[in-house]
């Protein structure tokens, strides 16, 4: 290239819309199926991308992780991998049904018919609400086709960051996981568990968010901090001998009490167990109960179990074998009709005060009976406990029973949580500690994976029932379509060998409503991108993928159900390696996320400071480690603007040196820097192949800086003098320095690398080849010599009071003597960037400048 396409004043703005365009037309990222199918699975390098939440905006945080992802993507693809680095938007699942409901005012009633006229009274605007009765009702199918509207717009602008970003995606290899296609794959996977009899349905105690209104799996859990009181009430002894006094912070689930429970070696409570008692205001006999969850040392040792109350209640009602009272609604109301069992007339009178109530409403109604019945002891003692949440819920879980599909997961089987555990540790984890969290997870699960869900915009369930004479639901009759008919809407479309007009009626059939959990679809990315079933040779290709990328915070939901997943149908790990990323927290360490309105979102910052910017601020963190980001001073990025600005500018002064035909590295400083460059490329291409980014752009910036600093201001002048022997040898080793240094720097620095490589070759840095050592044979220690005498001879003049550009008549440089014979061999290099007339040397153990004589005009 001439010197033309150098600009005057080299800068980073507008390289970003510059080069996407470039490499878009190029197809510099394109999948080379070809040359991959040529040269098989080994010369591949593919990557299950996590596909981020199509349901508002992205965040640092992802910024953060698919930065991290992009740095080793390039670093194969320079290495000669035919990259498949697909991307998926995650479309589907509750996140979106919320974002829906809030930006357009409404909410799903599935009784409603379609409006094909229907218009959303808000899009997004001031005037929209959050609260179910300010949203007007829609129909299923209008909602859907307003959660893929809003989707869609969602994923576009993701796109648009992500390239902004640079990330080097192959944007003809995308999926949505609510698509025809992907339903297909996510029925066709289920129905082949439900073969295999991996997948089965129960009707048991489920978590239930009352604001989504649907089940809740154990991986989609987390622990929230909650005021709450223990009330002591007095239960009553069946024979009349005294009264039970338990602590509870569940006063309004008494009438749902069936047993109180204690620590089998609890002498306090031994001569109770076979006894019974009778409940306060309800009058119920229940049991007491043996079990050794119960916790001697907790309120008063011994607890009421109430269906259901806690997980700790579903373990004492299953294993003590006791019945199940239900009295709390999928609303989060108390049922109308009280248990069978409360049959007093004041039972009946104390319960009718609860029904309809909210659990707080009700709360509060039972411990004013109590207080009026004598039976609560004492005043409430309030304390903060951790109450389980929706991880995207706002108010605490409630449990009920409910009929739920499940996926096995090892919790009950030992041989296939052994199996789980077996292939996670024959993978490679980048860091390898992540490994445990993994095994914690699996070895922790208490239940199978629940994966229906109760809400509309998923992928359905293709199953229907039975009905039988009287209209009601044959659990035992699931009917199945033939594989062929995917994808399904049991909702729309039939059961084989039935007609429309025997839906819902007796001896016909009726439809599974419910959808699938989100993770149910999204544990399949490896065969939603790698076509599985769809497109044989392709996913011969890339499966197992080489890489997982993806946060700690979902190995327990997506690494692990897609592990699952995988080991079920293939009996085999989906990938080979796992890279997990830190979180990012701000400047109080504190984890961002919406909820502590401390998320930054990464679009400002990008148009501020430069995406390479962000890119150096994202690879200078090592994986698995937090990072911490303050918009108001986000150091590590303008470190990194000015790393990129330096790349451009030392590219256009290097290229100012021609390089005469033939010229060979001839002299020693000039040996010596591309030798030291040579461990630079060892040492960062090993990093890269460990997955330690960071170790490699550290390794490359340390040596840019030497390189700018120190060789650049030695040689400069013998580089500009053409009439100077060594001016060859010094204007190829800048030029092949220059080379290897922006290719080292590409998969960071992915805009100003790819600007500046394009002042001096054709087609594109990231497609262009890995730097290997050039095996020039110098002695590395000459170049740190020299920079050495250089920083010293620097400090000299200032202490001096002098300019750096002063002449010096005379100085004398200490040092011993190795490191003077390596001086000696540029120390015409160094005279000219000193502007040094003569050097004597001395002897000492450290280097130093003795002396200094400036020149008379410089005196």
């Amino acid at each position: 290239m001439s010197d033309a396409h150098i600009p005057d004043k080299p800068a980073l703005e507008g390289l970003e819309s510059k080069w996407d365009a470039a490499w878009s037309a190029q197809g510099t990222y394109l999948f080379d199926r070809a040359g991959a199918a040529q040269r098989g699975r080994g010369g591949v390098f593919s990557v299950d991308t996590p596909p981020p939440t199509a349901s508002g905006s992205l965040h640092i945080g992802h910024v953060f992780s698919y930065t991290h992802t992009d740095l080793k993507v390039r670093f194969e693809r320079m290495r000669g991998k035919s990259v498949f680095y697909p991307m998926g938007w995650d479309d589907n699942g509750l996140p979106t049904e919320r974002r829906v409901q809030n930006y357009y005012g409404v909410r799903c009633d599935p009784s409603l018919p379609y409006d094909p006229d229907f218009t959303p009274p808000f899009s997004g605007g001031d005037n929209k609400s959050s609260k179910a009765a300010d949203q007007i009702p829609i129909s299923r199918r209008n909602f859907i086709q307003l959660c893929e509207s809003l989707t869609l717009e969602d994923e576009k602008q993701f796109e648009a960051l992500f390239r902004q970003l640079g990330l080097s995606v192959d944007w003809t290899q995308t999926y949505r996981t609510i698509s025809d296609e992907t339903i297909r794959t996510s029925q066709l996977a289920f129905l082949r568990n439900l073969q295999r009899g991996e997948a089965y349905q129960a009707l048991a105690p489920t978590l239930w968010d009352i604001d989504f209104r649907s089940a809740i799996a154990q991986a989609e859990l987390e622990d929230r901090d909650q005021p709450a009181a223990y009330h002591r009430i007095a239960f009553h002894q069946s024979d009349g001998s005294g009264d039970v006094f338990i602590e509870t912070t569940r006063p309004e689930l008494l009438p749902a009490c069936v047993a109180l429970v204690a620590h089998p070696d609890d002498e306090r409570y031994q001569p109770l167990f076979g006894s019974t008692v009778r409940t306060p205001l309800f009058d119920v006999e229940v049991p007491v109960l043996a079990h050794p969850l119960a916790q001697k040392d907790k309120g008063s040792g011994i607890a009421m179990i109430c269906t259901f109350g806690d997980v700790t209640d579903i373990v004492w009602w299953r294993e003590l074998d006791l019945p199940n009272r239900t009295i709390l609604g999928k609303d989060g109301r108390i049922l109308a009709e009280a248990p069978d069992v409360i049959r007093t007339p004041d039972g009946k009178t104390a319960y009718a005060e609860l029904a309809g109530k909210t659990v707080f409403s009700a709360k509060k109604a039972i411990v004013d009976l109590l207080r009026e019945s004598g039976e609560l002891i004492g005043d409430p003692k309030p304390f903060t406990h951790a109450v389980k949440f929706f991880e995207k819920g706002d108010r605490p879980l409630e449990i009920v029973s409910t009929r739920q599909w499940y996926l096995r997961n090892g919790a009950r089987d030992g041989e296939l949580r052994d199996t789980l555990i077996a292939l996670g540790a024959g993978m490679s984890w980048h860091p390898d500690f992540m490994r445990v969290r993994y095994e914690n997870w699996t070895n922790g699960l208490t239940g199978d994976w629940l994966v229906s869900r109760q809400r509309f915009f998923g992928v359905p369930i293709p199953v229907w029932y039975g009905l039988d004479e009287n209209g009601e639901r044959d659990y035992d009759r699931v009917l199945t379509p033939d594989l062929a008919r995917l994808p399904v809407d049991p909702t729309t479309d039939l059961p084989e060998g039935f007609t429309e007009a025997q839906r819902g009626v007796a001896g016909g059939f009726d439809a599974e409503k419910d959808i699938f959990d989100t993770w149910a679809t999204s544990s399949l990315t490896p065969q939603l991108a790698g076509g599985w079933e769809r497109d044989t040779e392709l996913w011969s290709l890339v499966a197992p993928f080489d890489l997982r990328p993806q946060g700690q915070d979902i190995i327990r939901t997506w690494l692990f159900s897609t592990m699952l997943r995988s080991a079920l149908e293939d009996d085999r790990a989906p990938w080979t390696d796992a890279a997990i990323s830190g979180f990012i927290v701000d400047p109080d360490r504190k984890k961002m996320s919406k909820s502590k309105g401390n998320v930054v979102t990464p679009a400002d910052i990008l148009d501020q400071h430069g995406t390479d910017a962000v890119r150096y601020w994202a690879a200078s963190s090592r994986l698995g480690a937090d990072a911490a980001f303050d918009p108001q001073n986000p150091t590590q990025v303008k470190i990194g603007r000015r790393l990129a600005i330096k790349v451009l500018n030392a590219a256009k002064f290097v290229l100012s040196f021609p390089v005469p035909e033939g010229a060979e590295v001839t002299h020693a400083l000039d040996a010596s820097m591309l030798t030291t460059l040579d461990q630079v490329v060892r040492d960062a291409t090993r990093a890269y192949e460990e997955y330690d980014h960071a170790r490699a752009l550290e390794l490359t910036e340390s040596f840019f800086w030497t390189f700018c600093d120190d060789y650049l201001e030695l040689v400069k002048e013998r580089a500009y003098d053409r009439g100077d022997v060594g001016q060859a040898s010094a204007a190829l080793a800048l030029r092949t320095a220059l080379s290897t240094l922006l290719r080292l720097f590409a998969p960071v620095l992915a805009f100003a690398a790819e600007e500046s490589w394009s002042w001096f070759n054709e087609g594109s840095v990231h497609s262009a080849t890995w730097p290997e050592p050039i095996g020039i044979e110098g002695d590395p220690a000459v170049l740190g010599a020299v920079s050495e005498a250089l920083t010293a001879i620097r400090r000299a003049k200032t202490e001096a009071k002098a300019s750096q550009k002063s002449a010096v008549d005379h100085l004398t440089i200490a040092a011993p003597a190795h490191v003077r014979a390596a001086i000696q061999l540029a120390e015409g290099d160094l005279k000219a960037v000193g502007r040094i007339g003569e050097i004597s040397y001395a002897d000492a153990e450290t280097s130093s400048v003795l002396d200094i004589e400036l020149a008379a005009q410089e005196a």
